[in-house]
């Protein structure tokens, strides 16, 4: 009777393909998985809301993130772990694999843009840049005048105007809420929206962060002597709302009756000219211990202070003599 032992050694070889076939197979449903994506460029790629994962699928494929929608589908079932995907605005990067698309929908990795509020932008240029916003909807009106803390601002797709500025005005009542409780004891301004009006003159004087706390304590010390705080940006703001005038102040503007100009009245303007910052919230809570009363541009971007007005007088004369020595007069 001839030996069987070359059939044992046939069936073992034929596993071992099926083995081998097996093996090759799940390698390379991982590298379809894992591998790099078809797309040689970033995208953005829209998954409605409550689009399934079938429907998002079909947009990325039709954007060409992916191969084949019911590929990705049926992977990510096999494979992705069963989390729900999230709507949302997606930037898919160059060549992303279709495990790592999965995690970026799982996620809610979405597309972030930003709206940028300045130091010292009024509101009315608040308005304008939320109604230029890209991919924001709704109307919204203009804020009222120092309701909006200056910062940078997240946004979705499709997420309103109003939403937008709801988190601005609430970021501001928040800050300002803080820093009154921590105020120094004795400063000039009695409530929060006098600090409000304060802080936004102090802003608009000057760019240099090292000479806020100075420059609120020169309006400190006016308003507790009951001078004129005679504040240049206070006879600007009934003109432009606070944009930039582009031309010299006119006698009869400094001459003019109302409730900004602190050229022709004692006390705080009616309200804030300007959206201020949380450094010049803080330096009117906290003023510098100083008796100055004056200052003038130094023509390095800054100012130079005076206790008295002969000080003042003297530093003028040296800044128009700069300014005649540079031809700006």
């Amino acid at each position: 009777m001839p030996p069987r032992r070359p059939r044992r050694r046939a069936g073992g070889c034929a596993i071992l393909v099926v083995l081998l076939l097996v093996v090759a197979a799940g390698f390379g449903v991982l590298q379809l998985w894992a591998g790099s994506g078809p797309s040689r460029a970033n995208m953005t790629v829209l998954v409605p809301q409550g689009a399934s994962l079938s429907q998002a699928a079909a947009e990325l494929e039709k954007a060409g993130a992916i191969r084949s929608a019911g590929q990705f589908v049926l992977l990510s079932r096999l494979l992705g772990g069963g989390k729900s995907i999230k709507a949302g605005e997606y930037r898919v990067p160059a060549g992303l694999s279709q495990s790592d698309l999965l995690k970026m929908l799982q996620g809610g990795q979405t597309l972030q843009r930003f709206v940028r509020v300045p130091e010292g932008t009024p509101s009315i240029v608040v308005y304008e840049t939320l109604m230029k916003a890209p991919q924001l909807d709704g109307p919204v009106s203009v804020p009222a005048e120092g309701s909006v803390l200056p910062d940078s601002y997240a946004y979705n797709r499709g997420d309103t105007r109003q939403a937008v500025l709801d988190r601005m005005q609430k970021a501001m009542d928040a800050y300002l809420a803080k820093a009154w409780e921590r105020r120094k004891p004795g400063i000039a301004v009695q409530t929060p929206q006098e600090a409000l009006t304060l802080a936004a003159i102090v802003e608009k004087e000057t760019s240099k962060p090292e000479e806020r706390r100075t420059v609120a304590a020169v309006y400190s010390n006016r308003l507790r002597t009951g001078m004129m705080l005679q504040a240049d940006p206070t006879i600007i703001y009934p003109i432009t709302k606070g944009k930039p005038l582009g031309r010299r102040i006119l006698q009869s503007e400094l001459r003019a009756k109302n409730a900004y100009n602190t050229y022709a009245m004692t006390g705080l303007p009616a309200g804030p000219i300007a959206n201020p910052g949380k450094e010049s919230i803080d330096a009117v809570l906290d003023p510098a211990q100083s008796s100055a009363l004056y200052f003038v541009a130094d023509g390095t971007g800054g100012h130079v202070f005076a206790d008295t007005l002969e000080q003042h007088n003297a530093n003028v004369q040296k800044w128009y003599a700069l300014r005649r020595a540079r031809g700006e007069m």
